[in-house]
């Protein structure tokens, strides 16, 4: 049976589509169009959750991307890019793959409406939210400093689950990588995967890989 990928563009669902690529599993893609900044009614109506990514197995309707991209890498292919726990580095694979939708993509998320709201930098919700972000960004930098992939020298799904706040939301929150040179090597590494290209140029051909030092323009403006 092949799963079906509900995906959002410009949004975390492209991790789904990513790990697929990564592992070999076959999938059909249904794709949805912002409208005009959130998702459109017929992608709310999927699932109780309302929100990316949504995948379907038969009569199976699933959301969360750890969930979804855990569900698939279990069942379809053999646990490919999770780290048992007989692994060294399996601690530092469970941290970074919860890390990233448990404390930095939400954190991230409240920056960005911080700054849509207009609130001054000396609020105390907004000095709060930005020392959380510059924290988030100096212990990733940290982790890649001696390290190739967020576990040691094994890419796995930890990796999948953290690009997407550091590459496709800077179109949402524009953040640039200037005082983190480890991180900014990080994404030209993600860049070269091949799976990583297929699955952009797959679930998003018009959108250009926000892998640069720079964030990029602004979606929608």
């Amino acid at each position: 049976m092949t799963i079906t990928i509900h995906h959002l563009h410009v949004s975390s669902s492209e991790r789904v589509i990513w790990l697929c690529e990564e592992v070999g599993v076959d999938y059909e893609l249904k794709t949805y169009n912002r409208s005009p900044l959130l998702a459109p009614p017929e992608y709310k109506s999927l699932h109780p959750a309302g929100t990316s990514p949504v995948i379907q197995d038969g009569d199976l309707t699933l959301a969360e991307t750890a969930a979804c991209i855990e569900y698939i890498a279990q069942k379809y292919a053999n646990g490919k890019l999770f780290l048992t726990p007989t692994h060294p580095s399996y601690a530092d694979f469970l941290y970074w793959y919860h890390w990233a939708s448990g404390t930095f993509t939400p954190t991230v998320g409240r920056a960005m409406l911080v700054r849509a709201g207009g609130i001054p930098e000396d609020n105390l919700v907004a000095k709060l939210g930005s020392e959380r972000f510059k924290r988030g960004l100096l212990a990733l930098d940290n982790q890649l400093r001696d390290n190739t992939w967020l576990a040691g020298d094994d890419f796995t799904a930890a990796d999948i689950m953290v690009v997407f706040p550091l590459t496709t939301m800077r179109y949402f929150f524009g953040y640039g990588f200037h005082d983190h040179v480890n991180i900014a090597n990080y994404l030209k590494r993600v860049g070269e995967r091949e799976a990583y290209q297929r699955a952009m140029k797959t679930g998003d051909p018009d959108l250009e890989p926000a892998l640069g030092l720079d964030h990029p323009k602004a979606f929608g403006a």
